[in-house]
């Protein structure tokens, strides 16, 4: 570690390789000229991989479930005791609570990065012990916190209300970086003849809209869906799709590293998020693929939610479903197509990235650091 240097860890409970969030804020770290180790676990299916500061990833013996947050929290704990180190980064409520005792114990600076009302989420939804677990260890340390962000304004305005902290908001927006070459459709073995939808996320997961939008495209007219991503409901999709003998008009494809993704985004006709509001944490959620879609200069078609109506309605870069049911979604996409106004929201999508891109939402960052 540079002795001229400050340095910080960066606390994940993923593999780190398809964090684009935390990728983003390193490098907005180093901008700054910060040395940095990120932390984060070792999985299966984890692959290597390289980045311009230090990582460490944990093999843990547990994959999911209270073993497996105890199992992180105290290889964070006993990690973080012998640091050299002089700001923690917590990233998400699973890493905060011992990255809040060490920040304690060793006087360092700690820094808290909410991206999502975890509380509210869905894997909890039903589960009282478990979420009352998080809720008392987000209700003891939240107050004491000086510096957090969070990734919308909904989810910062509640913070602020229940815990009286500052919250700072820095949305998950990507940077402005043009495709060096954007690869054709036939490259990609897309067809040409057709409209193309897409739905891509690392968390395609029930009640986020995939089922629906296969049932739906019973009644689209020439054009493929693809869904491009992984989640707990992949292998339900793809039976349905079996199952309604679609496979010339429904394409899975495995989660990709985002350069590869993104030369898919810039290929398809219509970009898709469609969470259901049926979970606190999917009603106030703002998800990454609606800026990854405006980037790609790609119309958009999603749930009518509180941020995503902000997005959409500001910009005008697409339509909102009132209703994640699949006649109405084939109703929607097929009014998408035929709308006088398509053509415009490309362009809109063109002017509203200039606007939201990471350059300037990091700006808050660069604030909080400095």
């Amino acid at each position: 570690m540079s002795s001229s240097k400050r340095h910080i860890t960066v606390l994940v409970s993923n593999d780190l390789q398809h964090d684009q969030r935390v990728a983003k804020v390193c490098n907005t770290l180093r901008s700054l000229e910060y040395d940095i180790t990120l932390v984060g676990r070792l999985m299966s299916s984890s692959k290597p991989f390289e980045r311009p500061y230090q990582i460490k990833r944990f093999r843990l013996l547990f994959k999911s479930g209270a073993l497996f947050y105890a199992a992180l929290n105290l290889r964070l704990f006993f990690y973080l005791l012998f640091k050299k180190t002089d700001v923690i980064l917590a990233n998400d409520l699973d890493t905060l609570l011992p990255a809040y005792l060490v920040s304690k114990l060793r006087g360092k600076r700690l820094v808290y990065d909410s991206h999502e009302y975890f509380t509210e989420a869905e894997g909890l939804t039903g589960r009282s012990f478990q979420k009352n677990v998080w809720l008392a260890i987000e209700r003891s340390i939240f107050p004491k916190l000086k510096d957090v962000y969070t990734v919308n304004e909904s989810i910062a305005a509640i913070y602020r209300k229940q815990y009286g902290v500052d919250v700072k908001v820095v949305r998950n927006i990507p940077e402005l970086k043009p495709l060096e070459k954007i690869k054709s459709r036939e490259e990609l073995g897309l067809p040409t003849d057709r409209k193309i939808l897409l739905l891509q996320g690392a968390y395609i997961d029930p009640d986020r809209g995939g089922v629906e939008l296969v049932q739906a495209m019973q009644y689209v007219r020439h054009a493929l869906l693809l869904i491009i991503g992984s989640g707990r409901d992949i292998e339900r999709i793809k039976s349905l799709i079996v199952e309604l003998k679609l496979e010339q008009k429904v394409k899975v494809i495995p989660k990709l590293p985002f350069d590869e993704l993104r030369q898919y985004t810039a290929n398809v006709d219509l970009g898709l998020s469609l969470d259901k509001p049926l979970h606190l944490n999917y009603t106030l959620s703002l998800p990454n693929k609606l800026f990854d879609y405006i980037h790609a200069a790609t119309p958009v078609l999603v749930s009518d939610l509180p941020e995503l109506r902000r997005i959409v309605t500001t910009y005008k870069v697409g339509m909102l479903a009132e209703r994640v049911e699949p006649d109405y979604l084939s109703d929607c996409i097929n009014e998408a197509f035929s709308d006088s106004s398509y053509n415009q929201w490309k362009q809109n999508c063109i002017n509203a990235r200039e606007e939201l891109n990471w350059q300037n939402e990091s700006k808050v960052l660069v604030e909080i650091y400095r």
